[in-house]
């Protein structure tokens, strides 16, 4: 049984700033490029002023998703993105092995004891292959708008 239907995915699509608030436009779209996997392009845009851009390689006849990536902006700058590159090697992100995400370096951190992009990695709770990820993603980014706010 598949995880979800095209019909469904392109249900949540098509309506995310009807659903989401926060949301306030999308340009989100589904291309077949067979007859049983799509591809997910486009971006979302929020109130907050945080863009998500979102890439994602469907299998319709599994209803699974086979790859993806997001990427959150605020203006030009990159604040946040996921992927599912295996790091087996980090045990920090076993819970939600191999999916996580990545942040700008924690400048809190003296340079010297930060270990690159390693030390930017966090688990992603709610990322999945089996389910649509935009509902996580979406309340990822009101989250990290509200604090980036309080940050200021």
């Amino acid at each position: 049984m598949p995880a979800f239907s095209r019909s469904e995915y392109e249900g949540l699509l098509y309506s995310l700033a009807e659903r989401y608030p926060e949301v306030s436009a999308s340009t989100l779209r589904l291309y077949t490029n067979s007859s049983t996997t799509a591809l997910i392009r486009g971006s979302v845009h929020f109130k907050n002023g945080l863009e998500l851009r979102v890439f994602e390689y469907l299998d319709l006849t599994d209803g699974e998703i086979l790859d993806y990536s997001y990427t959150v902006f605020q203006g030009e700058e990159r604040v946040r993105w996921y992927d599912p590159q295996p790091h087996a090697e980090t045990p920090e992100l076993a819970s939600t092995f191999p999916h996580h995400r990545h942040g700008p370096p924690d400048t809190t951190v003296p340079e010297a004891q930060r270990s690159g992009i390693k030390h930017n990695r966090r688990p992603a709770p709610g990322i999945s292959f089996r389910a649509p990820n935009l509902p996580t993603l979406i309340a990822d980014c009101v989250e990290l708008g509200e604090a980036l706010e309080r940050a200021e």
